[in-house]
């Protein structure tokens, strides 16, 4: 008997819903956008958190950057009135030698990488293009997404001998040595020639992490020794404040100051990425290499130190806690849902007493109604929560689509959703079963 009312009550509680069609839609609503909100937050958390991996990737993990900090520059009359209220300290600016520095004495330094960023001209066969020219050493090839594709990286004797060799980018490969192996051949940039030692491998960078993180297309750079690079092209150490001062005072050169920006760069690097064994010692190393800098620049604070790890977990905990938010207000609607389904059932029971009592009168038991009107709670609820997957995944990818924002949708999320929307119809459906159990079947039958 408890067999056949326990599949029984199943089938009345179907056939309840069915004839109740748009009350049972109107009370799932709320169910239904409960779910595709935390279908939606869920996957823009995990959308999130794989830009937050994929922007480390690119700027490097364990990696502590030093940029200098290029001042302006003022006119000759202000100058000199500057130099008379205070004498300003000298720096020697963001050297190679303070790279070997860092290299030589911090401990859990892996390497440290300097470059020097020239933007020149590329010219091969009449071809020619702007480009950037960046001169590094050995340990800028360390970093795996570094990877020398074709032919070699450079050597410590390529560094020592100032030689003119270059590594370049799978884009410069493509626009100037399309279908021919570059190997061995030559390149000019600006009025030097360079022979190319090897080609890197491809780095697929979008266009918008290219502008949010501030870095530049790997693929259209040329690299070269920074030996080589301080020899031949640029040094900006043996540049003095004065000698600009000087130059500007006596020739007016406008076109020249509009050109150099307004700024006075006199820091021999561009910037140097320090690799740290342990990302443990981080914020440590970060501040003994503030401190050694300071004292080595004769207490002139005139470059940044940033840390990329500690800057992208900065915006982690914010996306978090804007995840949490969105979480609150999917939270909300799932508990509007549920209400609405407990209304919608104390209702159902008071509208259905003579027929609970029917029931009862035949041989129907108290957990039978109670397992009738829960049903008819879980039914509503996970009809709700599977229209709520449907909607979410659908927005989720709209998201994306159209507010560019990357949206992932994992198979947990729809899990816990689909878990969530059947607690709800249990936790909400209990109460109105249990008043229906409670019945007594002699009033039921005379309820009008």
């Amino acid at each position: 008997m408890h067999t056949f009312f326990s599949s029984h009550n199943l089938i009345i509680a179907a056939e309840s819903i069915i004839m109740n069609k748009t009350r049972a839609l109107l009370t799932s609503l709320g169910i239904v956008f409960g779910v595709a909100s935390v279908i939606a937050m869920l996957a823009i958390g995990e959308g999130a958190q794989a830009e937050i991996l994929e922007q480390m990737k690119l700027l490097g993990t364990n990696n502590i950057i030093v940029k200098p900090i290029i001042e302006q520059e003022e006119s000759t009359v202000e100058a000199e009135e500057a130099e008379k209220k205070e004498k300003k300290r000298f720096s020697p600016g963001l050297t190679l030698a303070d790279a070997y520095a860092i290299r030589r004495i911090i401990p859990h330094v892996q390497g440290v990488s300097p470059e020097i960023i020239s933007e020149t001209t590329f010219l091969r066969s009449g071809l020619k293009r702007t480009g950037k020219l960046i001169g590094v050493d050995t340990a800028f090839f360390h970093d795996k997404e570094f990877e020398v594709k074709e032919g070699h990286q450079f050597s410590d004797i390529h560094i020592r001998l100032h030689e003119p060799v270059c590594v370049i980018g799978h884009g410069v490969r493509t626009k100037f040595f399309s279908g021919d192996d570059p190997i061995g051949k030559k390149i000019k940039c600006g009025n030097e020639w360079l022979t190319v030692i090897g080609v890197l491998k491809e780095r697929i960078i979008l266009e918008k992490q290219l502008k949010d993180l501030g870095i530049r297309d790997y693929n259209l750079d040329i690299y070269t020794p920074v030996t080589t690079m301080l020899l031949k092209f640029t040094n900006r150490s043996f540049i003095t404040e004065k000698s600009i001062r000087s130059a500007n005072a006596s020739y007016g050169n406008d076109e020249e100051k509009e050109t150099n920006n307004g700024e006075n760069n006199f820091h021999q690097l561009d910037r140097m990425i320090i690799r740290i064994d342990n990302s443990d010692y981080i914020s440590t190393i970060a501040d003994i290499t503030r401190r050694m800098l300071q004292r080595r620049h004769n207490d002139v604070v005139d470059f940044e130190i940033i840390v990329p790890e500690l800057l992208l977990q900065q915006e982690q905990r914010t996306k978090t806690i804007f995840n949490f938010v969105l979480g609150a207000i999917a939270s909300i609607s799932l508990l509007v849902g549920g209400i609405g389904i407990m209304n919608i059932m104390l209702a159902s029971v008071l509208e259905r007493t003579k027929e609970i009592g029917i029931r009862r009168a035949i041989g129907a038991r108290r957990a039978d109604v109670v397992t009738q009107f829960l049903s008819e709670a879980v039914a509503i609820s996970l009809t709700g929560g599977i229209v709520g997957i449907i909607l979410g995944v659908s927005i989720s990818y709209g998201i994306e689509k159209f507010a560019d924002i990357k949206t992932i949708v994992t198979m947990s999320s729809i899990m816990i959703s689909f878990g969530v929307s059947f607690l709800v119809g249990i936790s909400f459906g209990y109460v109105p079963a249990q008043r229906a159990a409670q019945h007594d079947p002699i009033e039921a039958l005379r309820y009008e």
